[in-house]
């Protein structure tokens, strides 16, 4: 009996289905919560930021565009490294080293003196940003299997209500104090990051995958004693061993001698110093032949989602403004330009509440690819009728229900990209895909900004249309459908 239970072994899956989703989970996602939070109140306040300080600075259309498009520059190289630092280092240093810039650069952009160092420190905001997909990481390696895509969704809607707060906080702070209070305040959630960052735990799947199975058994034991539970009875082990096969012919998966374990160990370390160096390794496994093609349509997919939320999110305020401009009527007070503004983007905030429930509902019953696609392709159809005809009341019916529907596939889409990648490479290969979006993000205020400035509404729409579109496209021909399936540690693990 005793033999038996010390051959007994169990995973790091096995260990999370026994303890289940509880108080433990709870705790992580509330944490990972705040830094979504965190994130969305850092990308809608650009909205409002960008129109004020071109009113107070004298800047031209494309001076105020840049404001919103050097974020994403920065959050283009911030995904990446962040995600190259984790898979090597640790989620928590990841997420430490964002918070530490997201929140520093942030409130510095407050006391900008002129638009260089307002500049300046938003492309460091930037950078910080870039590390969000690290959370959301992490927070999945606790997660059951067969709950994953439900918790994730509820996980991804504190970016929902990042966005209502900060729509709420500019229209009570911008009229009386100005868009530098905006700018301090809205850099708070960073800072409560670094408050509680000593009592966050390391991924238990990480620390595996380290051959810190120790450590590892030390947190899952602190979340089963949390939970009520217990952990299975055996010893933990790690689809690493898999990895080992393929790379050393004497050590098998059956023949798991003292031996083999030393070697596992050696291999680690040997492991984390190959791929210290810009992670090209990492970023060299996202193109091997089994992953190259979920990882270019994975791209396709987070640039057209990228730049269709985010240009869904501008026109709120640059079609309204942009239809009185080149119907040469008389422009508005500064005042109720303003008031009109907050409005719109508070009211198609809330469409992304909708959004998440129809994410909750779709995505563990018809999977994530269909989930996706379908609410691709129905945004298309909600920005369809802009092309025609644009009055007040349409605009913001279709933009509600086109953001509805692309918030609801950008929630997904978060949620399929750390599933199809094995955990060594997880956190490089959402950072990655994350970046190539900031590239849509980079594009689409140029777009949506300039063309609308220049009356060229219709142009801008269709564009958007396309790129939805194509996006919609790209995801049908996913190779992976991860609906209830265990998280992969290896690419040896794949099919």
């Amino acid at each position: 009996m005793m033999e038996d239970e010390q051959s007994a072994t169990y995973t790091v899956d096995d260990a999370l289905i026994s303890s289940g989703f509880g108080k433990y989970q709870i705790l992580i996602l509330a944490y990972a919560g705040i830094g979504l939070i965190a994130e969305a109140m850092e990308m809608m306040l650009l909205s409002f930021v960008g129109p004020s300080v071109q009113l107070e600075w004298n800047l031209t259309a494309h001076q105020e565009s840049m404001i919103t498009s050097v974020v994403f520059v920065g959050m283009l190289i911030g995904a990446y490294s962040w995600g190259v630092v984790s898979d090597n280092y640790g989620r928590r240093k990841g997420f430490l080293f964002t918070a530490i810039m997201t929140s520093g650069a942030g409130f510095l952009s407050s006391f900008s003196p002129n638009y260089l160092s307002l500049m300046a420190l938003r492309f460091l905001v930037g950078i910080g940003l870039g590390g969000g997909p690290v959370l959301g990481s992490w927070f999945l390696e606790f997660v059951p299997a067969p709950s994953r895509g439900t918790w994730m969704v509820v996980l991804l809607a504190f970016w929902t209500v990042g966005t209502i707060f900060e729509a709420s906080l500019a229209w009570l702070v911008m009229p009386k104090f100005g868009w530098r209070w905006l700018l301090a305040l809205s850099s708070v959630p960073s800072l409560l990051l670094l408050l509680f960052y000593a009592i966050t735990p390391e991924s238990p799947r990480f620390l595996c995958m380290k051959g810190r199975t120790m450590e590892a058994v030390d947190v899952l034991g602190k979340m089963a004693r949390l939970n009520g539970a217990e952990l299975p009875s055996g010893k933990l082990v790690s689809d690493k061993n898999i990895e080992l096969d393929e790379v050393s012919e004497s050590a098998t998966l059956l023949n798991a001698t003292a031996k083999a374990a030393k070697e596992e160990e050696n291999d680690n370390i040997k492991e984390d110093e190959g791929s210290d160096f810009g992670g090209f390794k990492s970023v060299s496994k996202l193109l091997s032949p089994k992953l190259l093609r979920a990882t270019l349509l994975l791209w396709m997919a987070f640039f057209g989602n990228a730049f269709s939320y985010y240009g869904i999110v501008l026109l709120t305020s640059e079609l309204s403004n942009g239809n009185r401009i080149c119907a040469k009527q008389e422009v508005e007070s500064v005042h109720s330009n303003n008031s009109s503004l907050y409005k719109n983007v508070f009211i198609s905030s809330f469409a992304e509440i909708p959004g998440s429930f129809v994410s909750i509902m779709i995505v563990d019953r018809i999977g994530r690819r269909l989930s996706m696609a379908s609410m691709l392709f129905t945004s298309c159809v909600f920005l369809f009728p802009l092309v025609f005809s644009r009055t007040e009341i349409l605009t913001r019916i279709s933009l509600f229900g086109a953001r509805l529907c692309i918030s609801a596939s950008f929630t997904i889409v978060y949620i399929y990209a750390p599933e199809i990648y094995p955990t060594s490479v997880r956190t490089t290969g959402i950072g990655v895909a994350s970046s190539v979006g900031r590239i849509g993000g980079i594009l689409c205020p140029l777009v949506a900004v300039a063309l609308v400035h220049n009356c060229h509404q219709t142009t801008a729409i269709l564009l958007f249309e396309l790129v939805v579109f194509l996006s919609g496209v790209a995801v049908m021909f996913f190779p992976f459908e991860m609906k209830g399936r265990r998280l992969n540690d290896t690419e040896a693990d794949m099919h």
